[in-house]
């Protein structure tokens, strides 16, 4: 599988959270939400360093001068500008004939860009796509922001598309009416000259700023459980094949108590349904790979298998498709 990705050395547990937050149940948390440890990238380590690595994983195994595209999804650039992508291709040392962008996506992000490559790929604009997820969210997230801190983790994938990778129809969605559910104010031009880092207490014992990440986990939650039940009927109707037929779901890798209540909503068995984040926590766009080469190297998965991808989250934006391998 043409999958390789990379957590970064440093790893925060729910007991060394508890430590931090003594007031706060970990052990309910960890029931619920499934999630016991996450790793955190380093102080000066950058979701482009990451980027990097699991870059460097992928390509090792191949002719580098075979790679004619390079995509990079991240909401935690180095840069507003330059393209991260740019600075990507330059430290992979690809040749200076492949393409590069950035895309600006989270949960969902590596089925768009997925979607992207397939683009790229079937009008024969390139042949060798390489494309990395990189996220850190991490650095923002407030220190006293003790129930982000317990979700998400940080991570990149890479994944090369090619002829071998073989990438079905897909359906996207988006509702930019909730872009401030998940959202961090003062982090473009909108509000640059309104630095912000008065706290606010936005649930209870939970402190943010509108300078870092705020999430509004009910809203989260509902837009979920009732967009994405259709999502997977409809991709299912779209490329053709019954529920049934399908051998694995991989979805974006949210929360345990989230995944659940949306496979048995759904009628999606057990054995037939992802759920690897108890050692990641949420990887944003990095969770559908490091999801899916976790499956295939424990033999969830094989070679002919047919998997459903389902992204959906920051935007609010949501897409699926059906790989085969």
């Amino acid at each position: 599988m043409n999958i390789e990705y990379y957590l970064p050395t440093n790893s925060i547990t729910n007991q060394d959270l508890a430590i931090l937050f003594p007031d706060w149940d970990y052990n309910s948390f960890e029931q619920k939400i499934g999630i016991k440890k996450r790793h955190i990238a380093g102080k000066n380590e950058t979701a482009l360093d990451l980027a990097e690595k699991s870059a460097k994983l992928l390509i090792d195994k191949i002719d580098k001068k075979s790679i004619d595209f390079l995509i990079l999804c991240t909401q935690s650039p180095d840069y507003l500008l330059p393209t991260s992508a740019c600075i990507l291709q330059d430290r992979l040392n690809l040749p200076t004939s492949c393409g590069a962008i950035d895309i600006n996506l989270g949960c969902s992000g590596y089925i768009y860009g997925l979607a992207i490559a397939k683009g790229l790929f079937e009008s024969k604009i390139a042949s060798n796509i390489l494309f990395v997820v990189a996220e850190t969210y991490s650095k923002h997230i407030h220190l006293k922001d003790k129930i982000n801190r317990a979700i998400f983790g940080d991570a990149s994938a890479a994944t090369l598309i090619n002829n071998e990778f073989q990438i079905g129809e897909f359906v996207l969605g988006t509702n930019g009416n909730g872009f401030d559910e998940l959202i961090i104010k003062n982090s473009g031009m909108r509000n640059i000259n309104e630095p912000c880092l008065d706290e606010f207490e936005y649930s209870k014992g939970n402190i943010t700023s509108d300078s870092h990440l705020y999430m509004n986990g009910p809203e989260i939650f509902n837009f979920s459980v009732t967009t994405i039940p259709d999502l997977v009927l409809e991709t299912a109707k779209k490329n053709n094949i019954p529920i049934q037929n399908i051998d694995y779901f991989v979805f974006h890798q949210a929360n345990e108590f989230m995944l659940e209540y949306l496979r048995i909503k759904i009628g999606i068995p057990t054995d037939k349904f992802c759920i690897d984040i108890a050692n990641t926590g949420n990887t944003v766009s990095a969770t559908i790979p490091i999801a899916l080469k976790n499956a295939y190297c424990n033999k969830k998965i094989k070679k002919g298998s047919k998997i459903m991808l389902v992204g959906f989250g920051v935007g609010l934006s949501w897409g699926a498709t059906i790989i085969t391998l």
